[in-house]
């Protein structure tokens, strides 16, 4: 991917799952207040803002309006900051807010076309497993505890809320040793989207190196594919980054997550 197809990419990912966010729940909210888009659960779910368009001039009023909104609406909210984001200082201003940021990862996308074609052999006595329902999403949540050492309830609740709203959007599969799950992922896709995102690629530690990770990431490259998507990307980790550029992922950017716990 050349400079001048990374800026038009990036634009269009910005416009699309930014911008123009669609909610990535049932149960869930996106709206546009000012220059800030955000979304909003009530119960469990993900809550925080997707972009903003501030300047120096509007960035404290804007970000004391999400403390104030959400101090009501959430046990914790996300402010998704990404490193081509205005004011440059955003991020000093959400840390005088009281954020706290989490590590930074890499905005990364690749062309559907150049992996569908990538064929990964399952390593021995690994085999994949489609997930469709409550009790695979608790085996995904499983692996994920071994392979990040947290559980992400939120995250549970918006794989079952697509499952029974909106099954076209998510893949989630696993990756099986036997009747062990030993990895597990997902994509998320909108309808007539220009982007299909990889989510929750985690191997437990025993299981690492033998290949899985580039396994998971080729199935669900052929399954963008049948469904027309152009795009795959990805926001990822400093362990991930590497594997994905050798698949053939560019760097777009950075993205960092700064949370907020509500001040009552």
């Amino acid at each position: 991917m050349d400079l001048e197809e990374l800026v038009k990419v990036r634009a269009r990912y910005d416009a699309e799952m930014r911008r123009d966010a669609r909610p990535d729940a049932a149960e869930a909210c996106v709206e546009r207040v000012g220059g800030v888009v955000r979304q909003s659960v009530r119960g469990p779910g993900w809550n925080g803002v997707l972009w903003s368009d501030l300047d120096e001039e509007t960035a404290d009023a804007a970000i004391a309006e999400q403390v104030a909104f959400f101090g009501g609406e959430a046990a914790e909210f996300e402010w998704k900051l990404y490193g081509h984001d205005r004011p440059a200082d955003l991020g000093e201003r959400l840390r005088a807010a009281g954020f706290v940021p989490e590590p930074a990862e890499t905005l990364m996308a690749c062309r559907v076309a150049d992996l569908a074609a990538l064929r990964v052999a399952p390593p021995e006595g690994i085999t994949l497993r489609v997930v469709t329902d409550e009790a695979g999403v608790d085996l995904m949540m499983a692996v994920h505890r071994q392979a990040f050492g947290a559980d992400r309830p939120d995250i549970r609740q918006q794989m079952l809320s697509m499952l029974r709203n909106e099954p076209e959007r998510i893949e989630a599969v696993l990756a099986m040793a036997g009747d062990t799950p030993v990895s597990a992922a997902r994509m998320e896709m909108l309808p007539g989207g220009s982007f299909a995102g990889l989510w929750g690629g985690g191997t437990v530690a025993e299981w690492r190196g033998r290949g899985i990770y580039r396994l998971l990431v080729a199935h669900r490259a052929r399954l963008a594919a049948a469904r027309g998507i152009p795009y795959l990307q990805v926001d990822a980790s400093d362990d991930s980054r590497p594997i994905l550029e050798r698949l053939g992922f560019t760097p777009l950017g950075t993205t960092t997550p700064w949370l907020r716990q509500p001040t009552s």
